[in-house]
């Protein structure tokens, strides 16, 4: 008969120990482990050594005389190929972030902080997809007419299905004028939280695309714990994934957020879906960044770009105008630079502040940028430039509070930081792209020429690179260096005062 095994497994990280603590050894919060029991199988495993168990039953402890024949295993020349037709999502964004659309029978999780826009950015995927296919959204956080509510503000539908004890009842009472093309009539919504209701409702539905919002809520009325714990997270997903693979519906599930910025049991669900989104943003900007984490269709480190708006997030076709500053209006202390997120460049305007400390120890503050390379650049003018950064406050920040982290933008932060302790204007029709030695020299960093061609695209015209890289034939004048001295030399000239810049203004 098989043995039960008992184990405890802690709610709030997921980790799992052989006996139970007041206080979880991996994360540190206490009276979170809860009891888990699993039963053994009874089925006699192989040895590795020697003959026993069903092995010797069929040989009589003796070797085989024929080779072994697989019995469901499948060599790579008798699996046969087929071709994944991605369906559109209506959004281009995030077609590019999940590998080129939205791949059917794949489970999509998409996490971000409560208000960011998970919810407005499924209901505007879901009125896309339901002109083609059927979809159900099922919303365990708001009830049935709370969705349709926000619809109605979306403009998304002038026809939301509302499932509610198995009738299915229309509402049609929107105030906005909506196309009668793009009505959404395949967009079913279901306000309910029990598993087993939500897997009948897709039994009986079969809908194409299936939307839980949001995964946490869903509780499977067998086990004991509360709805949002490991263990219910664990088995609602696992139950979702076993019916997407089987019934081949897309499910888009959307994970809560902890206070550290990781979703709710990250370990439990990151390793059972296919593809892992994360929705950031600033609660004081408009834009919205769609980021890919994990992918098994398609590029991780990809980025899609949104703008809240009044009727909901809208594409932004351009996101390096976004980021960059007003070039016809230069100020002294900033630098353009060329950013990639997984394919896609990003040109992004840098601003540095440097000024004289009035504590005995000065202070770095960086905004979009990684604090430990920002000390390290710091660290390399002071030495190999001769700049006493040691008597300085230092600050940076990224225009649009993207964040930048990459080793390509440390030669802009070099130059910003330069230029405004020199109080110096850099070229506005310069873009700086290359690494920062710890020896002064400048290092050279991949993509390239994907770099530069979207510099050149802008309308740059000049570009300091790390030398000894190829260029390609662009219409923009390339100047490579090897050390970050010739960098501010040809980024920084000279500025001579002239007479005028003598006279006192008008004003005095």
């Amino acid at each position: 008969m098989a043995k039960p095994k008992t184990f405890y497994v802690c709610n709030e990280c997921g980790a799992e120990s052989p006996q139970w603590f007041g206080k979880c050894p991996a994360c540190g919060t206490y009276n979170s482990l809860e009891e888990q029991i699993t039963i053994q199988s009874s089925v006699d495993v192989p040895s590795r050594g020697g003959v026993s168990g069903w092995q010797s039953t069929q040989t009589n402890g003796k070797s085989h005389a024929k080779p072994a024949k697989a019995r469901a295993s499948l060599t790579f020349d008798q699996i046969t190929d087929r071709q994944i037709a991605r369906w559109e999502s209506g959004y281009g964004e995030l077609d590019r972030v999940l590998g080129g659309g939205v791949v059917p029978g794949s489970m999509v999780l998409i996490g971000g902080d409560p208000g960011i826009g998970k919810s407005t950015l499924l209901l505007q995927v879901s009125n896309q997809l339901a002109q083609k296919y059927r979809i159900l959204y099922v919303t365990g956080e708001e009830s049935g007419q709370q969705v349709k509510l926000r619809a109605s503000r979306l403009g998304v539908s002038k026809s939301v299905n509302l499932v509610n004890d198995q009738k299915v009842t229309v509402v049609v009472d929107t105030t906005l004028p909506i196309d009668p093309d793009s009505i959404g009539a395949d967009l079913y919504v279901l306000p309910e939280t029990d598993l087993e209701e939500i897997l009948r409702e897709i039994d009986s539905l079969k809908p194409n695309v299936a939307i839980i919002d949001s995964i946490q809520t869903v509780f499977f009325p067998a086990l004991t714990s509360a709805p949002g714990s490991v263990a219910q997270v664990r088995e609602c997903t696992a139950a979702l994934m076993k019916v997407a693979k089987h019934e081949d519906v897309t499910m888009l599930i959307v994970g809560h957020v902890t206070k550290e910025g990781a979703i709710a049991g990250p370990k439990v669900l990151e390793h059972l879906v296919d593809t892992v989104l994360y929705f950031e943003g600033d609660r004081f900007a408009s834009h919205r960044l769609l980021r890919t984490v994990k992918n098994r269709f398609g590029a991780t480190h990809e980025i899609g770009i949104f703008e809240m708006v009044t009727d909901g997030l809208r594409e932004v076709a351009n996101p390096s105008e976004l980021f960059l500053g007003n070039r016809d209006d230069p100020a002294p202390g900033t630098a353009i630079v060329v950013a990639c997120e997984g394919t896609r460049p990003i040109v992004v305007e840098l601003q540095a502040l440097v000024s004289p400390t009035s504590y005995p120890s000065p202070r770095r503050a960086g905004t979009g940028v990684d604090y430990n390379r920002l000390v390290q650049i710091l660290a390399v003018l002071e030495k190999r430039v001769g700049i006493p950064m040691s008597k300085l406050d230092s600050y940076v920040a990224s225009a649009g509070g993207l964040n930048v982290e990459e080793p390509a933008v440390d030669l802009g932060i070099a130059i910003a930081i330069v230029a405004s302790f020199r109080d110096r204007i850099v070229d506005p029709g310069t873009v700086l792209i290359g690494e920062v030695g710890l020896g002064g020299q400048v290092r050279s960093v991949s993509q390239m020429e994907l770099r530069l061609k979207e510099a050149a695209k802008l309308g740059f015209k000049r570009a300091i690179v790390p030398k000894g890289t190829k260029f390609p034939d662009l219409n923009i004048e390339i100047l490579p260096v090897s050390k970050v001295i010739d960098a501010i030399i040809a980024a920084i000239p000279h500025q001579e005062l002239t007479i005028d810049d003598l006279e006192p203004d008008e004003d005095e």
